[in-house]
């Protein structure tokens, strides 16, 4: 048995580490974590963290790479410093669009970074909300992954919002957007869309169900360049909707994303914390809920050895 529970972070997300923490009631433990002149990155792990539970608290947000070996290094320290379990804590799992060898002579990334966290000595992985379920294959440790979804159908069943569609942008959506359609006992719509290449931009093509005069509710896992959201709210104003509003779990808002937001037809943005928000991507239409007591309560069970599956279990 471990003897302690041990919450750190790198520098990719405190103030959700601090979050967690204050759920928890337990204080944040003590690193050092910063990149030379040379950009090579120095950890210092500042306590005893022998025989003891670590949670390493690490989305790998923004700048991307440096942010997963900051996490790779924390990983390995905390194994040299004899942690009883290494527990590294994933809101945002990068590279997770990368899962399947879709053309020829290109990596799985997903599982190359599945294998780098291994490697580097991680007990299992707590994560929200994988671009793709089948990730969780690519460990061979365990891996718990929560969903925030709910959290999304629970914030706008709250608004009583009338007359209301939820839209999934694409068939991979479906069923998270159907789950939240059921939780707000609303219509689904399902767009038809088509990538084109690597250039990451996507067309909306056809609409299957009946937004006409009612409110569209866009539900997706990420928003990133936002290409496919504002292709989507325009199809859906043209098709005869009211008004677009959009949810998402992860804010990723790369590239282009807030002008392209800004501009839209789409008056309310929902997005979790999973990722930090610099001011510059804090537009006035974006409205953030915590994922703190989500993965607090996560920490605790996987501390406690209680059920993580049981926290989605009707009437807990």
């Amino acid at each position: 048995m471990f003897r302690e529970m041990s919450i750190f972070s790198g520098n990719a997300h405190p103030e959700l580490a601090h979050s967690i923490c204050g759920y928890l009631g337990v204080p944040l433990g003590k690193c050092e974590v910063f990149e030379f002149s040379n950009e090579n990155i120095f950890v210092r792990i500042c306590e005893n963290v022998r025989e003891q539970d670590v949670f390493l608290i690490q989305p790998v947000a923004s700048p991307v790479n440096t942010r997963l070996m900051e996490m790779l290094i924390m990983i390995d320290a905390f194994r040299r410093a004899s942690a009883g379990r290494i527990t590294a804590v994933i809101p945002y799992f990068a590279y997770g669009r990368s899962d399947k060898k879709d053309q020829p002579r290109v990596p799985i990334t997903a599982r190359l970074v599945a294998d780098l966290i291994t490697t580097a000595g991680a007990d299992r992985v707590l994560t929200i909300d994988l671009h793709a379920s089948q990730i969780q294959g690519f460990f061979r440790i365990p891996v718990d992954e929560l969903t925030a979804f709910p959290s999304l159908g629970d914030y706008f069943r709250a608004r009583d919002h009338e007359n209301l569609v939820v839209v999934a942008p694409d068939l991979a959506r479906a069923k998270d957007a159907r789950n939240i359609a059921a939780k707000l006992d609303v219509p689904l719509a399902v767009v038809e869309k088509r990538r084109a290449g690597n250039d990451q931009t996507a067309e909306a093509l056809q609409l299957i169900g009946e937004v006409e005069g009612r409110s569209a509710l866009v539900v997706d896992d990420e928003i990133d360049r936002g290409s496919t959201l504002t292709e989507v709210a325009q199809l859906l104003q043209t098709s005869g909707a009211k008004g677009v509003m959009a949810a998402a779990v992860h804010g990723v808002f790369s590239g282009p994303a807030m002008e392209k937001l800004s501009s839209s037809p789409i008056t309310e943005v929902v997005i979790t914390d999973t990722l930090p928000q610099p001011p510059e991507k804090r537009l006035a239409k974006i409205h953030t809920l915590t994922v703190a007591p989500l993965l607090g309560e996560a920490i605790k069970r996987i501390h406690t050895g209680q059920s993580v599956g049981a926290m989605f279990e009707p009437g807990t």
